[in-house]
């Protein structure tokens, strides 16, 4: 049901197993330390009872108990060592697999550009390429007078109008413009002289 990338491992089960271990060996550790309190507790129940060579027995028995522990201790000690260098070796695998791609994704990107001649080689001839332009518009840039130059800005501003279509017209004004006094007065004279005219015929 899960996809590939959860699928458990060979690795995974070894860590697995080395956890299960460690876990075994602490259940053991708490049950030698519940067993070294009761022989304590058995010796002073001993001496209560004027019986030192029971006394004497249960503490012999406590000793063993706890040299197992020491020995214990040493080996979770070397399970959880061994578990992180597991863990690490891992960890150590993935870093190596994520080079290895990314070394390989990047021949092939360099496969792609053609290689170091191949990149060398455009990069001269763009730089050829961008030294005749330049050369030609040096060229061209020496001939042409003042006067070539304003026809050439000329015919290009035509030809701008011709692609472009016409600017746009000018916005017509909305209110109606303001006219001085002193320039009506002479219309109202010259409107009353026909009036006059009309008068004096009659």
């Amino acid at each position: 049901m899960g996809n590939s990338n959860s699928r458990i491992t060979a690795q995974d089960k070894a860590i697995l197993d080395l956890k299960l271990q460690r876990d075994k060996l602490h259940q053991y550790q708490r049950r030698i330390v519940l067993l070294t309190d009761r022989e304590t507790d058995v010796a002073r129940r001993m001496l209560a009872a004027g019986d030192k060579d029971r006394a004497l027995l249960a503490l012999r028995r406590k000793k063993y108990q706890e040299q197992l522990l020491v020995k214990t201790d040493a080996q979770l000690a070397q399970l959880e060592q061994l578990t992180r260098s597991v863990e690490f070796a891992l960890i150590q695998k993935d870093v190596v697999f994520g080079l290895q791609q990314g070394t390989r994704v990047l021949r092939e990107i360099h496969a792609e550009m053609g290689g170091i001649d191949h990149v060398e080689k455009l990069m001269g001839e763009t730089a050829d390429a961008i030294a005749y332009q330049k050369e030609v518009s040096e060229m061209l840039g020496g001939r042409i007078t003042n006067q070539d130059e304003d026809e050439v800005e000329d015919e290009l501003a035509a030809l701008e109008r011709e692609v472009n279509g016409p600017g746009p017209l000018p916005v017509a004004p909305k209110t109606e413009p303001q006219i001085e006094e002193s320039q009506r007065q002479p219309e109202r004279q010259e409107e009353r002289r026909p009036e006059r005219q009309a008068m004096l015929s009659s």
